[in-house]
């Protein structure tokens, strides 16, 4: 296949660029806006290669994308370009609108204005394929799980945002034709992971001997995915999935975030014990919760698994057994980071009365 990504320099977007790279023969074309969670160096492995090209550009910029679409004529275009951050979405929106609703209506518009110059056989075989997530469907009470038909009811300026970019994809199809396929996936974790989300912060702050920050009493659940068994979704579903279907990709692996803390906690005492001997456990606090907060989030991937025949290869265990190496390993890629963002809780409203005072 020829593949354009957006949002390729980002987390999940640069293990997509490298799996396509090292294990098919698909070509890339790479286009991302490069915003601070961008990572250049999560692409040097294969930034040479002949299969791969990179463009700097905004995917709200319609005519930048329809000459670049134009030029590389893919046969996917695979959607990660996104602000994700749910306590940025909290203080500041206005990112979240532009790029993930008007950036995705910008991308739609592009691509169908590219499908409807192909022949009848590059129609029939080209794929839109616009990743979400499962924050869209909103919050699980202590049972059930989130299946392709469930209700959508997002809490946060985030999860808003990808719904509507979710509608907009769906419209596409089914109003003027566009094979438009959504994936919704759980939380993703792994390599190269921007150190604001809750694993790879709770194992930097952990090497750095720093409280280990647990929103409200933790138990919070979330089902994880290793990012690499992500990626191996999507390529599946941009071969083999059906244009108007969404697929869910969850990892079965529900964890409280208390639980992956201590769990990342037990991980770093056994690879990388402290110098003074004491378990990082100690490190714990708990602070004031995230504003709608969602209690449980938890993916049924049961269509993806017998439709399409996927399965994730890790599980939580493993999977996180190699991202704490991974983060204890790679200090060169996370310390400079520590400039951008430092740990410092995001996403906080300010009461009226404090704001006066």
């Amino acid at each position: 296949m020829k593949v354009l990504i957006t949002g390729g320099a980002g987390f999940i977007g640069s293990a997509a660029c490298r799996y396509l790279i090292n294990t098919t023969k698909d070509e890339v074309l790479n286009i991302d806006k490069l915003t601070y969670a961008a990572s250049g160096t999560a692409l040097r492995c294969i930034e040479d290669h002949d299969s791969y090209s990179f463009l700097k550009g905004d995917i709200a910029n319609q005519e930048l994308i329809g000459k670049a679409i134009n030029r590389f004529r893919p046969d996917t275009i695979m959607h990660f370009a996104a602000e994700s951050h749910v306590d940025r979405s909290i203080s500041s929106a206005t990112p979240f609108v532009d790029t993930n609703i008007v950036g995705t209506y910008s991308l739609l518009e592009a691509a169908l204005e590219y499908w409807r110059e192909l022949g009848s056989h590059a129609a029939s075989k080209f794929r839109f394929i616009h990743v979400s997530t499962d924050e869209v469907y909103g919050s699980l009470g202590p049972s059930g799980l989130f299946h392709e038909e469930t209700a959508y009811d997002p809490r946060s300026p985030y999860s808003a945002s990808k719904a509507a970019a979710d509608h907009l994809v769906s419209a596409w199809h089914h109003t003027y034709g566009l094979p438009t396929i959504i994936s919704n996936c759980s939380n993703n974790y792994g390599p190269f992971h921007f150190p604001e989300k809750l694993i790879p912060l709770t194992i930097i702050n952990g090497l750095l001997g720093r409280k280990l920050p647990v929103y409200g009493d933790g138990q919070n659940v979330r089902d994880w995915l290793y990012v690499e068994d992500h990626v191996r979704a999507l390529r599946l579903i941009a071969e083999h999935g059906t244009p108007g279907q969404k697929y869910n990709i969850g990892g079965r692996n529900e964890r409280t975030n208390l639980h992956v803390v201590g769990r990342i906690c037990g991980l770093l005492d056994e690879l990388s014990p402290s110098a003074e001997g004491r378990s990082r456990q100690e490190q714990i606090c708990y602070v004031a919760d995230r504003p709608g907060h969602d209690r449980r989030y938890a993916i049924d991937a049961s269509k993806l698994e017998n439709e399409l025949g996927w399965r994730a290869n890790e599980t939580f265990e493993t999977g996180l057994r190699k991202t704490v190496q991974w983060y204890i390993d790679r200090r060169d890629w996370w310390e400079p980071l520590q400039e951008k963002y430092s740990g410092q809780r995001l996403g906080v409203l300010v009461q009226p009365q404090q704001a006066e005072s």
